[in-house]
């Protein structure tokens, strides 16, 4: 599944009738209808158990839906396996709210991770990098202002900083698609405001698609350029930060 070079605008995200019933017949996903644009920030709200990460797991198939479908950059994203679902995930970075570094490997180690879905056979279970592999590890810590922490363990960081090499890990993907899961949700409110500041950033440089799970109102109403609203698995609000009303606030969260 190569991706699909897309203008700013155009339909890169398209789900339609999406859900997700487990076995224990929790509903997460009820009947979903969603469209992302090429180079949109949208921000997801809702409570916890609303199906915000349910969804954003959906657009990559870290969860697989029970029906509907999933298009992205035009192509059938449930109908991916193998090869095109390796390459799926590579076009769609994930960045988690644990970060999910490898703790006892240094941080340029870490971003190099981002590289293993250009790598196939041997190269997946022992993956070697090239120079050009490595340089574009430290183009992105440079980038994210941490490239003095390249050759440290990552456990040595403090929370913010292990969320940057989460985020510099995904750009070294060269994804057309950011997904971040509650990104700033184990960070203080400081820590909180840089890392956004960075996606946000990296949206408007580079162009890349972002959706964002936040807890965070306010958050959401100061970064999105659309707000998708979820409570019980369906979506109850989609709109402009500007339309986010008290009443909007009733809908999503009581």
């Amino acid at each position: 599944m190569n991706p699909t070079v897309l203008e700013k605008g155009a339909t890169q995200i398209e789900v339609r009738k999406l859900s997700k019933v487990y076995p224990n017949g929790l509903r997460a996903l009820d009947n979903v209808n969603v469209t992302i644009k090429k180079g949109e920030f949208v921000v997801i709200i809702g409570s916890s158990g609303a199906g915000k990460s349910t969804f954003i797991r959906s657009i990559n198939r870290l969860v697989q839906p029970t029906s509907g479908s999933i298009s992205i950059n035009g192509r059938d994203a449930m109908a991916a396996s193998g090869s095109d679902l390796r390459h799926l995930r590579r076009d769609v970075a994930m960045i988690f709210q644990q970060f999910n570094l490898v703790k006892r490997l240094t941080v340029l180690r870490n971003v190099l991770m981002g590289r293993l879905g250009y790598k196939s056979g041997l190269g997946l279970v022992y993956p070697v990098f090239n120079s050009t592999d490595v340089d574009m590890a430290l183009a992105s810590l440079e980038r994210l202002g941490i490239a003095e922490k390249a050759y440290i363990r990552a456990d040595q960081l403090s929370g913010g900083q292990q969320q940057r090499v989460a985020i510099a890990r995904a750009l070294t993907q060269e994804p057309s698609i950011m997904l971040a899961d509650e990104p700033v949700a184990s960070l203080d409110p400081e820590t909180s405001i840089v890392v956004l500041d960075i996606l946000k950033r990296i949206n408007q440089e580079d162009g890349i698609t972002t959706v964002v799970n936040l807890h965070q109102l306010d958050l959401a109403k100061e970064y999105a350029d659309r707000v998708l609203g979820f409570k019980g698995g369906k979506l109850v609000f989609e709109g402009s930060p500007d339309e986010i009303t008290r009443e909007v606030y009733e809908r999503v969260y009581r």
